[in-house]
């Protein structure tokens, strides 16, 4: 048997400084059992107090007494400590050592009214803590400036995104308001135009008169293509679907782009269909226009397009499909691209690119689904998905023939009204060589004040939208309230907006927009001459 074996206080003490804590055992009267060599040291106790038998607070005087219990009176100090210590079951503190290191100390009842208490040197931990503190600060920190960047960031941007769609609003506006100036003189000089290419037939003028029409279709449809993308653009566009008679749409496009296949010996066949679909009539009219004029321009001379309707569930696809040069499958997005071109379509063809890039913006707004087929050199299909309508009486625009007119003569009366002398001279030429009898008149006051009308009723009464004194749909309305009985009457602006479009459609007034083609007015004047015809008869 061995010493430890007649000592059992004296072998836990021995045990006990093998442990990396600083630990100390007190009996019920709170006097020292045992301490290991850690507590002793880092305590830094005198050798009195770390004898079996010291009190607890003798050992916490000596503590306060030197200052590690911080100020004030040690003896108060002293109790205070003790009462951290036992005031509970166990009990966790922190407090800085003598040498400025931090010390955690567990306390802990024992079942017979002891304690026990150990602590350690957490100095690394705090420290570690104590930097992550720091960083987590930094962080903050840098998170409220870069949150206060970002929201100053913001704040520009929006200040930048209001001024950009101010500028939008006010360009859509001064478009919109100089459009119908821009598009004035082109209208007249496309009217004396075609006056000058029918007159010009036979004769050594005929190709240059041929020249200048392509000249001035080429602007007009520069022009329109950048009033149709700013108002895409601006948001300006407001699309008003309803149900209509696609027939309608394929009617215009046999009038509009007849004469221009004929003239490149290309076949348009249009396919006539008796569907109902919900559309913008304007819109998608613009969409089947575009595709249309491409499909001819990119047709070799002989070749073929055809536009037609096709049921796809609840859904009319419309097709207009051509024997073009057609393009790979690589290249379908770029021809879609603004100011872009295939190589091989631009030396058919002048112009911009635009007209897809205007396809693609309209299909966009209007929700809808556009498909393209094409292979080069074997054609191109672009398909237009438009929702189905049934038992819905569509609203058909006023009836206009929409066969190809003839060229023989009119022999009609026609007033026209325009603040702008320039194109009434133009309308008048062309009128008058169609066999028309024509008066024209610069403001309904110049008609009263001139008595135009007297002893002479027009057939029909062609009427510029903005005049300057009144608009032309009130001036329309005047006209047939002082002659009495129906005027058939047809609106001539440059005005593109569906409003106007619709505000004519309800009163029964055609619409012919600027810069004018003599085949659709020839087509419209027609139109309304059967009105006219038919009202009389009845």
């Amino acid at each position: 048997m061995t010493l430890l074996d007649h000592d059992p206080v004296r072998a836990i003490t021995l045990a006990m400084d093998h442990i990396p804590q600083g630990v100390a055992v007190f009996d019920a009267g709170l006097r020292l059992v045992a301490s290991n060599q850690r507590y002793n040291t880092l305590l830094a106790l005198p050798a009195d107090l770390v004898r079996a038998g010291s009190a607890l607070f003798d050992i916490a005087l000596f503590m306060a007494e030197r200052g590690d219990l911080g100020a004030g009176d040690p003896a108060q100090l002293a109790i205070e400590r003790i009462k951290v210590l036992t005031g509970a079951p166990t009990s966790v503190t922190q407090r800085q050592g003598k040498t400025g290191q931090a010390l955690e100390f567990y306390s802990s009842r024992l079942p017979n009214g002891g304690l026990v208490i150990s602590f350690s040197d957490v100095t690394a931990r705090v420290r570690a803590e104590q930097q992550l503190e720091q960083i987590n600060q930094t962080l903050e920190h840098r998170v409220e400036e870069r949150t206060s960047a970002l929201k100053q960031v913001n704040s520009e941007l929006e200040v930048a995104r209001a001024k950009a769609d101010a500028s939008n609003h006010d360009k859509t506006r001064f478009l919109a308001a100089a459009s119908h100036d821009l598009l004035q003189p082109l209208n007249a000089a496309r009217l004396y135009t075609s006056t000058l290419i029918e007159r010009a037939k036979s004769t050594a003028f005929a190709e240059l008169a041929n020249s200048i029409e392509a000249s001035l279709t080429a602007v007009e449809d520069i022009m329109s293509a950048l009033l149709d993308i700013s108002r895409i653009d601006s948001g300006a566009l407001k699309p008003a679907p309803m149900p209509i008679r696609a027939q309608d749409l394929l009617k215009k496009t046999e009038v509009e782009f007849g004469p221009m296949a004929r003239e490149r010996s290309i076949s348009l066949r249009i396919v006539a269909t008796k569907a109902n679909v919900l559309a913008d009539r304007s819109l998608v009219g613009r969409i089947v226009q575009n595709l249309v004029s491409n499909a001819i321009k990119y047709t070799p001379v002989g070749g073929k397009v055809l536009v037609g309707l096709r049921k796809r569930g609840n859904r009319w696809r419309l097709d207009v499909v051509d024997t073009g040069i057609g393009f790979n499958r690589d290249q379908h997005r770029l021809v879609f691209a603004e100011f872009s071109r295939l190589e091989r379509g631009a030396r058919m063809a002048q112009g911009l690119g635009l007209g897809l890039s205007i396809v693609q913006r309209l299909v966009s707004a209007l929700d809808l689904t556009l498909e393209l087929d094409s292979r080069e050199g074997h054609g191109s299909r672009f398909s237009l998905y438009l929702p189905a309508v049934r038992n819905v009486r569509p609203v058909s625009e006023a009836e206009t023939p929409m066969g190809e007119p003839g060229f023989g003569t009119l022999s009609l009366k026609v007033l026209c009204v325009d603040n702008e002398r320039a194109i009434l001279e133009a309308m008048e030429g062309l009128l008058t060589h169609w066999g028309c009898d024509v008066r024209t008149a610069l403001s309904l006051k110049q008609i009263d004040r001139e008595r135009l009308l007297e002893g002479w009723y027009p057939d029909l009464v062609l009427m510029d939208y903005h005049l300057d004194q009144t608009s032309g749909l009130d001036a329309i309305e005047w006209l047939r309230h002082n002659l009495g009985g129906h005027l058939p009457a047809a609106l001539v602006t440059a005005d593109r907006s569906p409003a106007v479009r619709a505000l004519a459609e309800d009163r029964g007034i055609a619409v012919i927009t600027k810069p004018v083609k003599p085949a659709a007015l020839r087509a419209t004047i027609s139109g309304l001459a059967n009105q006219s015809s038919s009202k009389r008869g009845g």
